[in-house]
């Protein structure tokens, strides 16, 4: 995967504006996951929840036989700017826990609520895996 920077813009902080992929391998694409546990249970931190989410994400990746470094994409959905912006100590922890030092391009969303209302953040993944 190559990283897209056009370098006379700005580089983002904590993710890609872009990837290219030209490569014969296999997609791999996640249902929205959110910070829930097997149990359904969720912590009231929104920071927590990410940690959760990105836990499930990896989890889930495995099961492909793929790992943080295959994420191409990831959508985030957030029901608290305020929330997410007083998190980001946590997150940014979650985030090296799991996924590292990999900044795929990400899209961040806020809204109204998801379908359980206890979850604070669900998010999408596309990841490719080279042959």
């Amino acid at each position: 995967m190559r990283i897209l920077q056009p370098a006379d813009w700005s580089k983002p902080r904590g993710f890609s504006h872009g990837v290219a992929v030209e490569a014969p391998g296999r997609w791999i694409v996640l249902a929205g996951q959110t910070g829930g546990d097997g149990r359904a249970d969720y912590p009231p931190d929104m920071a927590e929840q990410v940690g959760v989410a990105l836990k499930r994400i990896i989890r889930l990746l495995a099961e492909a036989g793929a790992g943080p470094e295959h994420i191409v994409r990831l959508t985030w959905y957030l029901t608290s700017r305020s929330e997410y912006e007083a998190a980001g100590a946590g997150i940014g922890s979650a985030w090296r826990e799991t996924i590292g030092k990999n900044f795929p391009p990400s899209t961040l969303l806020y809204i109204d609520g998801l379908v359980d209302a206890r979850a604070k953040v669900e998010i999408e993944v596309t990841a490719f895996v080279p042959a």
